[in-house]
């Protein structure tokens, strides 16, 4: 049962792995986020595989401890990516210009 659990571990660990690639090329922030969050999920169950299949009870803590900051990292992601980003200045509009920014 020990070398069952320790392969499905090396498994997981793979896909997180491939994951790691999405999260450095994602063509998008929301891709590499999930990515992330993929990063998160299966370092959980690898945890909690290797602390199941070497008998080491602590291990769950620190899974309990990953899950939690990624969850974190979700939320923190997404109240982000609601906030209104600064506007940038149009070719137009002279950056010098006090009284037209005044105006606005």
């Amino acid at each position: 049962m020990t070398e069952f659990l320790l392969a499905a571990a090396i498994f997981v660990l793979g896909a997180v792995a491939l994951g790691l690639i999405r999260v450095l090329r994602g063509p998008e922030d929301a891709d590499r986020m999930l990515a992330a969050q993929l990063l998160g999920t299966g370092g959980v169950a690898s945890l909690l595989l290797l602390g199941v299949a070497n008998g080491v009870k602590a291990v769950g803590d620190l899974a309990l401890l990953l899950a939690l900051l990624a969850a974190f990292a979700g939320v923190a992601f997404v109240t982000g990516s609601q906030r209104p980003g600064p506007a940038a200045p149009t070719r137009d509009q002279d950056p010098d210009d006090r009284e037209a920014r005044d105006k606005a």
